[in-house]
């Protein structure tokens, strides 16, 4: 018999001659078929067509602005006129249309318009600046541009480059359509029975939203309708959904649709589920609660920045929010102490989290909002999405790790994008040959199968949930004729979670100040990418390579910015 010794001696001889085995994570929720040879709209709708047990005359969206109802056969017809006529204005499979557009209905009609026709939506902020617009529209080839009035003295340049633009009409009628552009109320009065019948391979990109990835400028990111079908059915369909959406709900809908949280993981995966999206602008405290007391609202999906407005709040006991039954919170990780102090103003509501990626859609769901649920801890972000695989890796060796081991995250499964836009050589870096995603989070898989990240490998700031490169406004600050060099980095903070503060190596002589480097990156930005602080120093700490040591710069920070120099 070996003794412990020879035992343990016995084994790292035969780790030493055979290759380590992957560690691998699965959902606790067993695996389901997922129909992701049908294409998108063909899914989503599924119920609601041929033998389908849907009520074609339930609610499907509910715009708060105006108080407009769409049924399930609405939201059907309207999309189907909307793709009929883009059809006639040009737009061709595989054609690239951009939505710049605030949370409305007509969003989700032009997106499912899109995916009829077997076109490609991207999505931009429609608060981005005219660069930051044609930056996009032109690395992602739009040939046309479906936005609001209000928003077109942005779109000049690309209207003349012969970009079509198409206005979603004033709700007052007081404003009259801008020249050159076409109405969208006249898209709606299409016959739906033109609908062309596109061939749509499940591996047809169907949307290309912009991520930073894990590091350098905005990628334009490839979702398949494969990715699309999978990465909601992961959540939503079997007979024990890890997502339990139903008939009866009404989900709330302030987070911007043009993120792929909103679109992906709520207005899709509720018109799968044949419930009912309250669209709402944008996020008001006082306005959401009183929404949700009118309309009974029974999902409320979160940001962490939404959650601290509703812990400070000392109006929410002005409101019934007893309706709510689920609070899901995702774009960011959120305290343990926000997680249990937002439960005490919703009584009868569940919370948990979830975690995901434009890349990678759903990763992780918490399972304490499955049909069946499971009990869940506070401060984890779920556990890993079924029909998947995770594991997580060291981030020197490369090794995958056991449980309580933090490393890198890494998930596979058909759900993942198909790859960056025009940029192999960034999608070999994310994706590699095995087929894992490399998230750049770092955390750990718990006994339980529950997931904690603790750190970020990426670049990435995350401002409220919202994406900011710091490439971008490093590529921009060094623009300025003042400025040799520059970095920027996130420092924390309470409300938006992390905000952008930029290290200046400003010219010989120069008398830049502070206010001159904010205010012209301020002219160039939407606001969540506006540099909050700047720090002058007399250079960039810098690897031998070139590369910003970022970990230095914060570290710089987190000491009281001592020894700039």
């Amino acid at each position: 018999m070996l003794s412990r010794q020879q035992e343990t001696l016995f084994l790292t001889k035969k780790l030493d001659q055979e290759p380590c085995q992957d560690i691998i994570f699965r959902s606790k929720l067993p695996d389901i078929f997922i129909p992701n040879h049908l294409s998108l709209t063909d899914y989503v709708f599924q119920r609601f067509s041929g033998n389908g047990d849907g009520d074609s005359t339930a609610t499907c969206l509910i715009d708060s602005a105006t108080g407009r109802i769409f049924t399930y056969a609405d939201v059907q017809i309207n999309s189907q006129r909307v793709a009929v006529s883009i059809h006639r204005l040009g737009i061709r499979q595989r054609d690239t249309v951009m939505l710049l557009l605030p949370n409305s209905p007509e969003f989700a009609f032009s997106f499912l318009a899109v995916a009829y026709l077997g076109a490609v939506t991207t999505t931009a902020n429609p608060l981005y600046t005219q660069a930051e617009i044609a930056r996009q529209a032109n690395a992602s080839a739009a040939k046309m541009i479906i936005t609001k009035q209000c928003y077109v003295d942005k779109l000049i340049n690309l209207q003349n480059d012969g970009v079509l633009i198409v206005c979603v009409d004033d709700e007052n009628g007081t404003v009259a359509l801008a020249d050159g552009c076409v109405s969208f109320t006249e898209l709606t009065q299409a016959d739906e029975t033109e609908l062309p019948k596109p061939e749509i391979s499940p591996d047809d990109t169907v949307a290309i939203p912009y991520s930073s990835g894990t590091t350098g400028l905005p990628k334009g990111v490839m979702i398949t309708h494969k990715s699309l079908v999978t990465s909601i059915a992961q959540k939503v369909d079997g007979e024990n959904p890890n997502l339990n959406f139903t008939g009866d709900d009404v989900i709330i809908c302030f987070l911007p649709m043009f993120h792929t949280y909103a679109f992906n993981a709520l207005i899709l995966s509720a018109m799968r589920t044949g419930a009912a999206v309250l669209i709402v602008p944008r996020f008001e405290l006082n306005l959401v609660m009183e929404l949700i007391q009118r309309y009974k609202v029974t999902v409320v999906p979160v940001a962490p920045p939404v959650v601290l407005a509703f812990v400070k709040s000392q109006e929410t006991e002005r409101y019934d929010l007893s309706s709510v039954r689920m609070m899901i919170s995702g774009a960011a990780t959120l305290r343990k102490e926000l997680e249990e102090a937002v439960l005490l103003k919703f009584p009868n509501a569940i919370f948990g989290q979830g975690y995901g990626m434009t890349e990678s859609a759903t990763v992780a769901k918490s399972l304490s909002f499955a049909k069946n649920p499971f009990k869940t801890k506070s401060g984890a972000c779920g556990t890993v999405i079924r029909n998947a695989d995770m594991k997580v890796v060291d981030t020197i060796t490369g090794v995958s790790l056991p449980r309580n081991k933090p490393g890198e995250i890494c998930i596979r499964g058909d759900q993942l994008m198909k790859g960056y836009l025009t940029d192999p050589e960034a999608t070999a870096t994310t994706i590699d040959k095995d087929g894992w995603l490399h998230t750049g989070d770092i955390g750990y898989v718990d006994d339980d199968d529950e997931i904690f990240i603790v750190d970020r490998l990426k670049e990435l700031i995350k401002f409220k949930g919202y994406q900011v490169a710091p490439a971008e406004l490093e590529a921009l600050l060094i623009s300025h004729p003042c400025i040799e060099d520059a970095a920027v980095v996130a420092m924390k903070d309470e409300v938006a979670g992390e905000v952008p503060v930029a290290f200046v190596v400003s010219s010989e002589g120069s008398q830049l100040t502070e206010d001159d480097v904010t205010s012209y990156i301020c002219k160039q930005v939407v606001h969540y990418k506006r540099v909050k602080m700047v720090f002058f120093t007399d250079s960039i700490p810098k690897a031998p390579s070139g590369k910003i040591l970022r970990k230095d710069l914060r570290a710089r920070l987190a000491n009281g910015l001592m020894n700039l120099s």
